[in-house]
């Protein structure tokens, strides 16, 4: 199975009216299918000062984002399938295939980082039902949103 670098995005709203925009990877339908990534795991960034983090706080983000993401997509243990950015929090979403392995993954990659605010949430989704519902907002190709 091929892993491209493929997403689309989406802008939704959050519980509180807060614009949400929504990040979703396309392209990893033979991952979902697979069955072999039956974990779904958030990790949640909590941010002050507005819907949208501050231009220190998204590059914090980011380079935490990438750190972690080229360690569990490396050996594929786990697929980035959403990112979600607004309402004073940014949420990543994977799939992976061992929740153990992943989590050590995760403290080795971000070892380098000073302690930072995030809060991690694991759940059994073998039918991808999340990313399903993110799926759902992927405009046809071609039709302008």
């Amino acid at each position: 199975m091929k892993l491209t670098d493929e997403w689309f995005t989406a802008v939704a709203e959050d519980d509180n009216g807060q614009t949400v925009i929504i990040a979703g990877r396309s392209g990893i339908g033979n991952f979902k299918n697979s069955g072999k990534f039956k974990d779904r795991i958030e990790i949640t960034w909590n941010y002050a000062g507005g819907n949208m983090p501050d231009e220190e706080t998204a590059r914090q983000m980011e380079e935490v984002c990438d750190a972690l993401k080229k360690s569990v997509e490396k050996n594929k243990l786990a697929i980035l399938t959403g990112v979600y950015t607004g309402g004073g929090r940014r949420v990543w979403v994977f799939y992976t295939r061992h929740n153990g392995a992943f989590g050590e993954t995760l403290n080795a990659s971000l070892s380098a980082f000073p302690l930072l605010p995030i809060s991690i949430y694991a759940e059994k989704d073998p039918e991808w039902d999340e990313y399903s519902e993110i799926e759902e907002m992927q405009s046809p190709e071609g039709e302008e949103e």
